[in-house]
């Protein structure tokens, strides 16, 4: 059995600078042998929703911001990186960026928190769509909706990380 130690190693970023999601789904007891993406997911899934209100708000906040300026500074997790990469947000135009920019700060002030949402399989043009759709949204969906976008990046960084039982 993998030690806890080496497990918050390999898995404490899988949820965004947030290893107590780790730590306490390994000390849960629900980590189980061989480790797949859908087991390992579904025990750091329980833990983040069994966490208070205000910490899964403080996992929602350690979110960069889509095209921010950590992005900007090349300040980004890995993982942060590639996914914004792999949406095209690494290549955005001045009007586009100026775009995300202002939705981003109207979004923060709105929620209290970065508008999140697994970026994989989408373009700019998607994301922003959504980005201005979910605005509109209403603070417990937003975060009931961030929320679960969380879930999905974690599923999808994991899928990259381990194989599937056969």
């Amino acid at each position: 059995m993998m030690s806890r130690e080496d497990f918050v190693s390999r898995f404490g970023g899988v949820f965004e600078h947030s290893p107590f999601i780790a730590e306490r789904a390994y000390d849960a007891g629900h980590v189980t042998e061989p480790l797949t993406a859908a087991g390992v997911h579904a025990s750091l899934t329980a833990a983040f929703r069994a966490a208070s209100p205000q910490e899964r708000l403080g996992v929602l906040s350690a979110h960069p911001d889509l095209a921010g300026r950590l992005a900007v500074a090349g300040e980004l997790t890995e993982d942060s990186r590639k996914e914004q990469s792999g949406a095209g947000l690494d290549r955005l135009s001045a009007a586009e960026h100026a775009r995300f920019t202002e939705l981003n700060s109207a979004y923060v002030e709105k929620f209290g928190f970065p508008f999140i949402i697994a970026v994989k399989g989408l373009g700019k043009d998607d994301i922003l769509a959504a980005f201005e759709t979910r605005i509109g949204n209403g603070k417990d969906e937003e975060f009931t909706t961030a929320t679960a976008q969380v879930e999905r990046i974690a599923l999808l960084r994991l899928t990259s990380m381990l194989p599937e039982a056969e």
